[in-house]
Parts: C-alpha cells; structure tokens; sequence
C-alpha cells in the first residue's frame, strides 16, 4: 500500500470524530440508494474506470459495489472511525480490491502522482480546507489522469442562497459532520487548476420538496499534462 507521511503536515488518525452523526448517515445513506436514486448516480460516477483508483472520504463503502471490473484497485480514505469500520466491511464484499485507510483529504498518506483516477463524492463540503483538499488531490493524481465528482452546494435563487450561506454559518456543520451546503464545487476544481470536463446539475431529490442540500453536481475533470 503506497502509503507516506503526507508532505503537507501531519494529520491525526482520526482526525475527523463525528459519531452520532456517522451513525445518522450510515442509515440513511443506504435508504437512499434507491429511495433517491443514489445507486444510479454512483452507477454514473464510475462508469468507465479503470487503474489504480483512490476514494477520498469513501463514508461507509456504498461505491464500492458500483466500481467496475477494469479498476485494478481502490485506495479507500475515510477518517471517521464508525464510517471507516463500515467501510471496511465494505471492501470485504466488493467485486475489486478495495484497501480502507484512515487519512485526511488535506494530507492524503500516499504517494505522489500515484493514481489513475480520484473519487470525490459528498466530500468536498465537508473537508476543513478545500484548497489544499484540492490541492492534494492534484498531488496523488498522475498527469492525465481523471477526477469523478458528486458534489452538492451552491444552487437555487437569491432567497435559497441565502439561506444556505445562514445555515453555513450556524447550525448546519455542527449538526452534519462538518457539511457545508453553499460551498461551489465547480469553481473550486478550477480554481485548483483541474481542466472540468462534462458536468450535469441536478437536484437530489429530483422530485419532491427542494432542500438547501438538493443542489448537486456530477462530473468529471483532469489533472492537466505540463507540455514541456
């Protein structure tokens, strides 16, 4: 396993200690694989994969069943201690190797220029720093090589902005494991210097009440090839 000490600080084993909520999710999330439609969408945000893959804030493994044969393996990271035991469970269950380790999205404990492809989904609201998330995730990713995003964040008119930015600033991380809800995906894979590639915005749910955690992105970008 490519593991290191992370070059950009050191990060605690359990950096990310949120149990009750941990256990709120684990429950839900796997409802809402087909109650919302998530099965599909992870479906879609594989698809055609292949390599050497990292997941960065795998949660309690739900993407492992939907990888496909051609991943040669996935570098599962996960900080929180009950999701990542979840997730080890998991990985003994997937079609393709899975390997679970505890890690920081802002210190991933891996090698430079490592991988194929880098899985972010639901992950980018809730890491402390998304610059240097991002920045890392640059780092492990070889020249080339592809991102696959499932994001929510920013969407809606004037009165659902601001409510998210409200929620951001109060109830909603403490109540959520971190999560921030007005967060902008897109902008910040850009601003990181990733080439975006096609995206599609949708609501999550698709029918039903429109939640300030119902704007959602999926997509996929690209580590830039340097041209000498």
């Amino acid at each position: 396993m490519p593991l290191r000490s992370a070059g950009t600080g050191k990060v605690p084993r359990d950096a990310v200690h949120h149990p009750l909520f941990a256990r709120y999710y684990a429950r839900i999330s796997v409802s809402a694989e087909s109650k919302l439609g998530m099965g599909a969408v992870r479906d879609r945000l594989l698809s055609g994969l292949s390599g050497r893959v990292i997941e960065i804030g795998a949660g309690n493994g739900l993407n492992f069943a939907h990888y496909p044969s051609t991943v040669s393996e996935v570098v599962a990271i996960e900080p929180e201690r009950v999701l990542r035991k979840l997730a080890v469970e998991a990985a003994l269950r997937a079609d393709v190797p899975v390997d679970v380790v505890p890690g920081a999205a802002e210190a991933l404990p891996v090698k430079s220029e490592a991988f194929d492809a880098v899985v972010v989904s639901l992950v980018l609201c809730s890491v402390r720093d998304v610059p240097r998330s991002l920045a890392e995730i640059r780092r492990v990713l070889r020249p080339g090589g592809v991102v696959r995003f499932f994001e929510h964040g920013r969407g809606g008119g004037r009165v659902m902005t601001f409510t998210q930015q409200a929620l951001d600033r109060t109830v909603w991380p403490l109540l959520s494991g971190g999560c921030h809800v007005g967060r902008e995906p897109i902008a910040s894979l850009r601003d990181a210097g990733f080439e975006l590639g096609p995206y599609r915005r949708m609501l999550i749910p698709e029918k039903g009440p429109t939640l300030p955690s119902s704007y959602c992105v999926l997509g996929t970008a690209w580590r830039p090839v340097v041209k000498d």
